[in-house]
């Protein structure tokens, strides 16, 4: 019921107005539960996102994850790019001509270039670079994400690169054929830069067209960048350049070291950086160094070995080590102790089981959060990926397939992010 005033304005009952109050209660209650309700909904909807995307490693902080393969095609070498999840897992996305062509040494067994790291990522300037063995050229990209940009093809100085080492804006690229030889960059916004006066002979005597029992393994720069490592295969030495600060090499021939094992090969560091690892191909064995800032090095474990056939690659992951194993197709586990001794993962020295389609294993390469090793098999045109898990174990979680397979040539180089 409506009254009225003296004024005649209109006014209402106390029942009325008590009602009006309860349905303004009534709407504010709804308005609350509707909205606890959405956000009941959107945050379960958040859940359910975040759980498949921890299920299919597709969450945003996970996506620009890469492995890069380089085919090594003697027509026209490419990189082929895979675009990595955040369980371990490769998905094709791409492959991109390089404008050099690959190579293949003189009755190489499984592995056309003979060597490690002749395809190398370096996170800091996100710069991809591969050698073009077969065109005497190193080619660098610029990397964003799983896209190759901005190709550029340089000329190594030498014939037949087949190895690459960066250490910050320094890289040198080492060339097997010939003598031998190793010649500097500096990486820069614009691109890869000679660095004049940087060129070093190693002495050998390959042809153009190398040996793969002759000519040199790898080229590598030790962590605090004073020195520069080349391993020589047939010599069975380990030359060492003194740098200077500005990256140049402080002596006009390399300090020529007598290798502990024979037919050293690939070349890794601890996690300090303290420690050189070496790969000697001939009994598989491992010896652990001091690199003096006089270019000598100090033994500082003999010889490990693991009783499998052909080691030759060596890629670290926090405190372990993972040993491509070419003879028997095998990969090799190794931990480091907080004293630097170290001791193979298990008793067989087999971290993981070989499998059909891991034939002929080649190059290793770990990704920057070290969680996952990807290997390559080059009879099986196959690439391995695997989880590392906390006894140094592999468990394998992908494997992809397609990629050139050994024959006149074959893929060689691999490296991840």
């Amino acid at each position: 019921m409506n009254m009225h005033d003296e004024h005649g304005e209109r006014r209402h009952s106390p029942k009325t107005s008590s009602h009006r109050g309860h349905r303004a209660r009534s709407r504010t209650r709804r308005i609350v539960i509707g909205a606890s309700a959405l956000a009941t909904v959107a945050a379960a909807t958040v859940a359910v996102s975040l759980a498949s995307a921890n299920q299919y490693g597709t969450s945003r902080a996970e996506t620009g994850r890469a492995v890069f393969v380089q085919g090594n095609e003697l027509g026209g070498n490419t990189v082929h790019v895979f675009a990595r999840d955040g369980q371990g897992r490769l998905k094709a996305a791409g492959t991109y001509a390089t404008g050099g062509k690959g190579g293949d040494q003189v009755d190489a067994p499984t592995d056309s270039l003979a060597s490690q790291d002749s395809l190398v990522y370096d996170d800091t300037s996100k710069t991809l670079l591969a050698v073009n063995a077969g065109s005497g050229t190193l080619t660098s990209f610029r990397v964003q994400g799983t896209k190759l940009k901005g190709r550029q093809v340089m000329h190594t100085g030498g014939e037949f690169p087949s190895s690459i080492a960066v250490r910050g804006k320094l890289a040198y690229v080492m060339n097997a054929g010939g003598e031998g030889s190793v010649q500097g960059f500096r990486i820069t916004a614009k691109g890869l830069v000679p660095i004049p006066g940087s060129f070093r002979s190693l002495g050998l005597a390959n042809e153009d067209v190398p040996r793969f029992d002759t000519s040199p393994g790898e080229v590598e720069i030790t962590p605090d960048g004073r020195s520069m490592v080349v391993t020589t295969k047939g010599n069975n030495t380990i030359q060492v350049f003194p740098l200077k600060r500005n990256g140049l090499p402080a002596v006009a021939e390399p300090v020529v070291n007598k290798s502990a094992g024979n037919v050293p090969f690939a070349v890794s560091f601890d996690r300090s950086g303290s420690r050189m690892l070496v790969a000697e191909a001939e009994k598989s064995t491992v010896t652990t160094y001091r690199v003096g800032h006089d270019g000598r090095l100090k033994v500082l474990q003999k010889p490990l070995a693991s009783g499998q056939e052909v080691l030759c690659w060596l890629a670290r992951s926090g405190d372990f080590f993972y040993g491509g194993n070419t003879g028997n197709s095998t990969v090799t586990g190794y931990r480091m102790d907080k004293r630097g001794k170290l001791a193979l993962t298990n008793e067989v020295g087999v971290a993981t089981p070989p499998s059909a389609k891991s034939q002929g294993v080649i190059d290793i390469a770990v990704t920057k959060d070290e969680k996952f090793v990807y290997v390559q098999n080059a009879v099986s045109g196959t690439v391995d990926g695997f989880r590392v898990e906390r006894n140094g174990s592999l468990t394998k979680i992908t494997t992809v397939e397609g990629l050139p397979v050994f024959a006149e040539s074959g893929m060689e180089g691999i490296a991840a992010m």
